[in-house]
């Protein structure tokens, strides 16, 4: 009788802790996975930079080259389209979104977490600007 408890508490001793590394791994994998996501959204974010920089100087290039006379005004609207299309992508709400999106999990994979309690109030913030 006693060995059947003994082997049924090893047991779910065992489980218990099977589980709780489970858990552990599972803790690690989603800091790593966001750790990522922001590393390749952060380059997403400098790639798009480059492109607008390189598509302002397509559209100088376009309009220098109209000035000239070797080239249409045709060319210029289409460096300036690109050079548009760049800049509003680079301004869009997609890649912040996946960025803040990314930080928030993070902090939540870290255990961090928050609710409207926990945010200072305007008094507390008066407080700490006082005691500076």
């Amino acid at each position: 009788m006693r060995r059947a408890q003994t082997a049924a508490a090893r047991a779910a001793y065992d489980a218990t802790l099977a589980s709780y590394r489970q858990t552990v791994l599972t803790g690690f994998q989603e800091v790593e996975d966001n750790l990522a996501a922001l590393r390749i959204l952060e380059e997403e974010v400098q790639a798009q930079e480059e492109a607008v920089k390189t598509g302002r100087q397509s559209v100088a290039v376009a309009i220098n080259q109209y000035k000239a006379g070797t080239v249409n005004y045709l060319n210029v609207i289409v460096a300036q389209t690109a050079a548009l299309n760049n800049e509003i992508t680079a301004l869009g709400i997609g890649i912040l979104n996946r960025r803040m999106a990314a930080s928030v999990l993070l902090i939540k994979a870290l255990g961090g977490g928050w609710s409207v309690s926990d945010l200072p109030t305007g008094d507390s913030l008066a407080e700490n600007e006082g005691q500076r």
